[in-house]
């Protein structure tokens, strides 16, 4: 590592080239060139090398200082592949020019969830070589981060014992699980963001998973069922792309791309940042994480913040589940620090930040470059903390075991809420802005739909209706007709197949003189009132009503409309509060 960071001693130290703008308020990193450099792709790095930029203050932004002339740093370009680190060349300037500025995002896990706010600039190469990418296929979208689509990443802490110091934690052997998995969804409007924690002794099926292999080839890896969900990852081999198979399965979500870090992460994240505020309410002395602290408040950094959010015995019944709670807070106080005044005006804590981050970082190739990541991180550079919410999926003892150890879904309080979060539903008391603009402009015209029902409902018997699928998932009319006919005694019903045409949305076409009847299958189907649409003539006798399933349809008698507000009960962590562990 020593010999690895080392830097030339006729190069620039970046940290006395950062000058304030004022015109942008942005810091700059202002090079100036002596003589003309080789195109970057003639200038070799050796292989495996990474470099770190020098974290020295910057001289006062009010008094610009001098441009130091000097050779630029040689580029350069390590091979890449699979779960190593790779580099990418910077576009030459032909020694033409003699000021370059580069823009990227530092705090690179911090950037995920603080949404760069640590935007400043560095070297593009620099910090693409501190990368981790592997190529987890199709497990994830790999696509952009286009206005009007929710992103969904899934941030995985691994619990592999590797880099000094970290032997002592648990198994020293260990391959690294999915020890704390947290996906982070990002709402559709940027408004609001959702954390949710997947316990890591959750019982759960784990499906087949294609794995990139060093040599290029793909193993395949067989499925498991009524697995630990940490096994997702580590175990038989499998890679971050297995566990964002499983989530995707678990939680009905495509997941777009992950971030993965280890213990080193949480260590050199809280010294970058200059410690961590927690809370205790009682004195904590836990000797297996080595956690001794007195009641109050304390700074934490480095080996005590990693035995913050490692410990299973200081807090509530020393259960993961209260760890997870405990993580929570510890990660809400991170991303407040993260946006607090004394980290964004300090150079030398961004040039920590983004060291710590990309050198403790493994992502997938969707977005294993500087460049996509500070793209992602103008996604999330607005959303204020107080619309971010951290929640856990609810779960049960596991009832199969008499020594209670692992956990079950508990589908009363988890299906709705996994349902707000596919759905984009916030948790937080935000109105989000597409959805207040709609419902501002159709306020009349629900209200008029509410009244329609309003009336007399037709008893099943008398309920006709011709069944199509207009978008739903295959079979979806067929199932529906066999639900009306055995379930309901809906007999004067038909399947007539696919929909000429496919709906975004649910549909039962009726007449006036089939109100009664349609608001009665509406009721058994719980379709929204603003499903209904009634045509201007009465039918005839006998007539069918026309049934269209949408895009949006989860099945029969399954409501089409995503619930407004968390069940009750359901755990919630507000990231711009601060809670004391208890």
């Amino acid at each position: 590592m020593d010999a690895q960071s080392r830097g030339r001693a006729d190069e620039i130290d970046p940290a006395d080239q950062w000058v304030l703008n004022p015109r942008t308020g942005n810091y700059e990193l202002r090079l100036e060139q002596s003589a003309p450099q080789a195109p970057p792709s003639q200038r070799q790095a050796p292989r495996g090398a990474t470099r770190r930029a020098p974290h020295a203050p910057p001289a006062p932004a009010s008094v610009p200082p001098p441009a130091v002339p000097g050779p630029r740093r040689p580029g350069g370009t390590p091979p890449g592949g699979t779960g190593r680190r790779g580099g990418r060349s910077r576009k030459g300037d032909g020694g033409g020019r003699r000021k370059k500025a580069l823009a990227v995002t530092g705090g690179t896990l911090a950037l995920l969830l603080v949404g760069g706010s640590l935007a400043a600039y560095l070297y593009y190469d620099h910090l693409n070589g501190n990368l981790t990418v592997t190529d987890v296929g199709d497990a994830g979208t790999k696509g952009g981060f286009g206005k009007g689509q929710a992103i969904n990443v899934l941030v995985i802490g691994t619990d592999k014992r590797s880099g000094a110091g970290n032997e002592g934690y648990g198994d020293a052997g260990s391959v690294g699980h999915a020890d704390t998995t947290i996906l982070f969804h990002v709402s559709k409007d940027r408004s609001n963001a959702t954390a949710l924690s997947i316990p890591r002794d959750l019982i759960t099926s784990i499906p087949a998973c294609p794995t990139k292999q060093p040599d290029g080839s793909t193993k395949n890896i067989a499925g498991e069922r009524g697995a630990r969900f940490n096994t997702s990852l580590g175990q038989a081999g499998r890679d971050p792309g297995c566990t964002m198979r499983t989530v995707k399965e678990l939680t009905g979500i495509q997941v777009d791309h992950f971030m993965m870090a280890d213990f080193n992460a949480v260590k050199n994240l809280s010294t970058a940042v200059g410690g961590v505020p927690v809370c205790v309410e009682k004195a904590v002395d836990d000797k297996d994480s080595k956690l001794k602290l007195s009641a109050g408040e304390h700074r934490l950094q480095g080996e005590q913040a990693l035995a913050f959010v490692r410990t299973r015995h200081a807090f509530g019944n020393e259960s993961d589940l209260d760890r997870i709670k405990t993580q929570q807070q510890f990660l809400s106080s991170m991303m407040r620090e993260m946006k607090s005044k004394q980290t964004l005006t300090s150079p030398q804590k961004f040039f920590s930040l983004a060291e710590a981050a990309t050198k403790s970082l493994s992502v997938d190739s969707g977005i294993g470059d500087i460049n996509k990541l500070t793209e992602l991180a103008g996604e999330l550079k607005d959303i204020d903390l107080k619309n971010i919410t951290f929640t856990t999926l609810p779960v049960l003892d596991n009832p199969a075991e008499k020594v209670k150890s692992t956990v079950v879904i508990n589908p009363s309080q988890a299906d709705p809420l996994m349902r707000m979060i596919r759905e984009d539903v916030s948790l937080t008391e935000v109105e989000q802005k597409e959805q207040a603009a709609a419902a501002a402009a159709d306020a009349d015209a629900k209200a008029k739909l509410d009244a329609l029902m309003q009336g007399p409902r037709a008893q099943a018997k008398d309920i006709r209706v011709d069944v199509y699928n207009g978008g739903g998932p295959a079979g979806s009319a067929s199932g529906t007709l066999t639900w009306l006919q055995n379930t309901k005694g809906v007999l004067k019903s038909s399947n007539l197949g696919n929909a000429p045409a496919k709906v975004d949305t649910t549909q039962l076409e009726y007449a006036p003189n089939q109100a009664d009847q349609a608001r009665a299958l509406a009721e058994m189907m719980s379709l929204p009132a603003t499903a209904l649409k009634m045509g201007t003539a009465d039918a005839a006798p006998k007539t069918p009503m026309k049934l269209t399933l949408g895009a949006d349809f989860k099945g029969a008698g399954v409501s089409q409309t995503a619930p407004q507000q968390a069940p009750e009960g359901v755990q919630r962590v507000e990231a711009d509060k601060a809670v004391c562990a208890k």
